[in-house]
């Protein structure tokens, strides 16, 4: 079974958000190395100064129950351990990557036995406490996009090529279309879609109850949990679905007009028929639109390219997902806040903030902290309601940055980013008032905090559940000439 809703994956790419001063030199190397994970981790200096060890789809946005109780709703399941130091439970080595290009690994989930990680054509899961390979999903081709939600039967989707890339054909295009049981370890079935006598090349994939559906640039299309096709693109549609977004409810972003000229709508559907529940039209001249949450439906887009951040958001849009009516538009500007969405393929993708109780949560952006050369930033709620800040407000602390990564019933779990001497936390915001419970605390090792500080949140995936965290890349490229240091696939850390 799950434990909570998968993050969703960072921007990959690129995307707003300044890093940290005290990290900035070494996150601008690591980009620059197409985010090639170096450093290694010894067992031996786990933990720090002799302390002892006790003890939910990347961060990303996750849908809450529409409450509306301004922060009242019962605490969440994750508990302060006695003592939150953690300690480095296991590392998984970096795949081999053949040639000079880099390989999409994303992809990251939790069960309630396996930590489950995309590697190069296939999708392994391990046990969560040792790092030991439980088993194994070959695949034919790498991971193109996975899904962030997971239903409650333990099921989730992904995207995959039908081969392996070469020199000749770097790409073999997105067909592939999977269901995975997580709990089993197994790959359900594989499908594919075709516009005419063309398969599909699809850019996002998500579930909903028990539909699979896929968004393009060609259309969209739906599978039930049999593999039974749904729906798929028409060759006399005028209109498209460029992308869903799933878990309590399904959202299609369906793309009208010319590019000159688009208009996005945002409609709930029916997931087993796709007929229109509801739908709300965004201003035309929008050309892109994220799916930050489907109950309450929550909306982001980057209006008039105003951003400035290359973080996808400039506004937000909270919709009635019953009527299509705008609740309440929030403006967010790049220069202010750092949650980011790449809505222009993968509609799904948004990270650094988190939906509940009604509320938004979202980071402010790094600003000059109490010492020298040191940044830090605060979290923020604002009503979907009425689109005002509720007040509250999260203090990441004196060289630290805090950003959401999920919700946990009424609580928000949130990552702070150390300084250079620290190791990074795992906290609990209490949803009433935002107080802080610090959950786990990583090592301030030089060997430790050199992998956690290139495994931001800015461009890895994090998942967080009863004190287990683990952090894992996005992407494999082969080592350069000069690289000496392990690297490695994902880290697990966790208290005892």
């Amino acid at each position: 079974m799950p434990l909570q809703p998968q993050p969703g994956q960072p921007g990959q790419p690129g995307g707003g958000g300044k890093f940290n001063a005290q990290l900035a030199i070494i996150v601008a190397a690591v980009v620059a190395i197409a985010l090639i994970i170096g450093g290694g981790v010894w067992y031996s200096s786990s933990k720090d100064d002799g302390k002892k060890d006790d003890t939910a789809n990347s961060s990303g946005g996750t849908g809450g129950t529409d409450d509306g109780n301004g922060g009242t709703s019962p605490g969440g399941k994750e508990k302060a351990p006695a003592d939150p130091a953690s300690k480095v439970l296991f590392q998984i080595p970096a795949p081999e990557v053949k040639n000079d290009s880099s390989v999409v690994v994303s992809g990251s989930w939790l069960t309630d036995k396996a930590y489950v990680k995309s590697g190069i054509a296939e999708i392994n899961g391990y046990d969560r406490d040792k790092g030991s390979k439980l088993w194994t999903i070959p695949l034919s081709g790498p991971v193109c996009q996975a899904g962030r939600q997971v239903t409650d039967d333990g099921l989730t989707a992904i995207l995959y090529q039908p081969a392996m890339p070469t020199k000749a054909e770097p790409s073999h295009g997105c067909s592939q279309v999977a269901l995975l049981d997580l709990d089993a370890g197994k790959k359900l079935w594989t499908k594919t879609a075709k516009t005419g006598d063309q398969l599909i090349s699809f850019d996002n994939v998500t579930i909903s109850g028990d539909t699979v559906a896929v968004g393009s640039t060609s259309g969209g299309a739906a599978f039930d949990v049999s593999g039974k096709l749904l729906w798929s693109p028409k060759p006399s549609d005028s209109c498209y679905d460029a992308g869903y977004g799933g878990g309590e409810k399904l959202v299609a972003v369906r793309k009208c007009g010319s590019y000159e000229q688009r208009q996005l709508h945002i409609q709930t559907i029916d997931p087993k028929s796709g007929k229109v529940i509801s739908e709300y039209q965004m201003a035309e001249g929008i050309e892109y639109a994220s799916i930050v949450s489907t109950n309450p439906l929550v909306v982001a887009a980057d209006v008039g390219d105003s951003a400035g951040d290359g973080s996808g958001i400039s506004d937000f849009f909270s919709i009635d997902n019953k009527t299509g009516k705008l609740r309440t538009r929030i403006a967010a500007p790049g220069k202010q806040y750092a949650a980011r969405c790449e809505g222009v393929s993968r509609v799904e993708s948004c990270s650094q903030l988190a939906v509940g109780n009604d509320r938004l949560y979202i980071p402010t952006e790094e600003h000059d902290g109490e010492g020298e050369y040191s940044q830090t930033n605060e979290i923020v709620s604002f009503d979907l309601a009425t689109g005002k800040q509720t007040g509250q407000r999260a203090d990441a602390g004196d060289g630290y940055t805090i950003s959401p990564l999920r919700m946990d019933g009424g609580n928000l779990i949130a990552y702070k980013r150390p300084p250079y001497d620290k190791g990074g936390q795992i906290v609990s915001l209490d949803g009433g008032d935002l107080k802080q419970t610090k959950l786990l605390e990583n090592p301030a090792t030089e060997a430790v905090r050199d992998v956690e500080a290139r495994m931001s949140p800015d461009y890895s995936e994090l998942l967080f559940a009863d004190g287990h965290l683990f952090m894992s890349r996005v992407f494999a490229s082969k080592p350069s000439g000069s690289a000496t240091e392990k690297e490695y696939l994902a880290v697990g850390f966790g208290t005892s």
